[in-house]
């Protein structure tokens, strides 16, 4: 006897669901990023990507899990492009390459993602948001998760062997605080400083100013008492 072929109206629709799936990243994403974690519904987000309210329940689990989704999948993006230029760097210099290009793979993608034109933009405004209101779990994963960083650490240990790994590790967490807290948004506050001397618009320019700093600072005698 044949079996009865599916009725195809109650298969679940692939591509729809990945549409509804992919909106609601989306518009999660944008209204974070502007708003704030706490200053956000899942009413408002299912209302900005134009899907039903059970939708965030029925697709990710809760609105923490959605935002975990988000910091999951923008921050494994980020270390990609980052590893994929130090991969690069060391291609160029025979396996070993130098401070410099260590730290340019190391702040470029950030930097370049944070500028006003970039299409990636949103993304880093809702990585910084995290930094400041993430949720437990995310919390825990920029406190514990450093294996994006090990690369950049034991690369600058190789190409500095005659300083202390500590002295490396100390050296490479103050160029990390200068690349968090160096956002476009706040360059207003050193604009009225400078009494307008130093309006960057120049994401290259500015990112080399970045490294030149760092280097340095990387390169500096360590000072003994």
């Amino acid at each position: 006897m044949t079996e009865p072929l599916p009725d195809l109206a109650d298969a679940p629709d692939a591509e729809h669901e990945a549409a509804t799936k992919a909106a609601i990243l989306v518009a999660a994403e944008r209204l974070f990023a502007l708003r704030g974690f706490q200053n956000v519904s899942v009413r408002d987000i299912t209302a900005d990507a134009g899907v039903n309210l059970a939708s965030i329940n029925y697709h990710f689990g809760s609105k923490d899990a959605l935002l975990f989704e988000i910091f999951r999948r923008r921050t494994a993006e980020l270390n990609r492009e980052r590893a994929r230029m130090l991969h690069e760097a060391a291609g160029r210099h025979g396996g070993k390459p130098p401070v410099r290009a260590i730290l340019t793979a190391l702040f470029a993608p950030p930097l370049r993602w944070s500028s006003p034109e970039h299409e990636r933009r949103i993304a880093v405004q809702f990585i910084i948001r995290a930094r400041s209101e993430g949720t437990e779990a995310m919390r825990e994963v920029l406190s514990t998760d450093v294996s994006h960083l090990r690369r950049f650490a034991d690369a600058l240990i190789a190409a500095l062997p005659d300083m202390p790994p500590e002295e490396i590790y100390w050296r490479m967490h103050f160029a990390l605080g200068m690349l968090h807290n160096n956002r476009f948004a706040e360059f207003d506050r050193l604009h009225v400083l400078s009494e307008g001397i130093t309006r960057e618009s120049d994401t290259e320019a500015l990112l080399q100013r970045m490294v030149d700093f760092a280097e340095t600072g990387f390169l500096a005698t360590i000072m003994t008492s």
